[in-house]
């Protein structure tokens, strides 16, 4: 729910293609609300484009001519800024500044605060907002694009919302210890009739064999599907299995 509360206002943008690529990178981090303040060109194309199926955030962006009428029902207001202000109040990195703004998030609107393309946020923009947020980065190129910034602070809200959860992989089925003495064994005898292993001077290569075996955590199927090679190396050999062996 605290997410529903985010608003993403975006001041005097001049790229249309930037609106559009702000609200992909809210859409795929969970936020809606976007607020442009006096845009160059919006409605336009390329913001569409570039939204890339975020659209119905463009379409139910508010359009307002001043920052003051875009933070006028935020309780918190949270300034996007890479340069170092005199005057700045309390700034955080954005990580910190994502879970105060949840924080805040819980009793109203918080706002983060985007400023224009060429220069960012000017000081009277940033007089605006209670609290600087500020992106770490290589301290001799600060500067990000629009959509940049937006994705990553969006990024941070979400995952300081979530827990930053993911997908995991299905877990399949572990080889047992002995279907893995069985594929060794079974190894150990196609390689002999391949001539590639010579039992009276072996070397290190049966250790080796098994150390292999051992870092693999091989799963059943995927012993079937050695033992199913070794197989068919011996049919090719004509090498058939002696009696009791697998």
């Amino acid at each position: 729910m605290s997410l529903e509360h985010i608003c993403v206002v975006l001041c005097a943008p001049s790229h249309p293609g930037n609106i559009g690529a702000a609200a992909r990178a809210m859409q795929a981090m969970g936020l809606s609300r976007l607020t442009l303040v006096n845009p160059s060109r919006f409605p336009d194309a390329e913001a569409i484009a570039m939204a890339a199926g975020a659209s119905p955030i463009l379409d139910s962006a508010r359009v307002v001519e001043t920052l003051d009428a875009a933070l006028s029902d935020a309780v918190l207001a949270i300034g996007l800024s890479a340069r170092p202000r005199v005057f700045a109040g309390a700034v955080l990195p954005v990580r910190a500044a994502a879970h105060e703004a949840l924080r805040l998030a819980q009793s109203g609107d918080v706002a983060l605060v985007f400023g224009t393309e060429m220069s960012g946020l000017s000081n009277a923009e940033l007089d605006r907002c209670q609290l600087v947020a500020t992106i770490p980065a290589n301290p001799d190129f600060t500067s990000l694009n629009l959509a940049a910034a937006v994705q990553i602070a969006a990024y941070e809200i979400y995952v300081a919302a979530t827990g930053g959860a993911v997908w995991t992989a299905p877990v399949f089925e572990p080889a047992t210890s002995h279907e893995i003495e069985e594929l060794f064994r079974h190894g150990e005898r196609t390689l002999i009739a391949l001539n590639f292993l010579y039992p009276k001077q072996p070397r290190r290569l049966l250790p080796r064999l098994r150390r292999l075996f051992s870092r693999a955590r091989l799963e059943k199927e995927e012993v079937n599907i050695l033992r199913g090679i070794l197989a068919r190396i011996d049919q090719k050999m004509g090498h058939a299995p002696r009696a009791g062996e697998s």
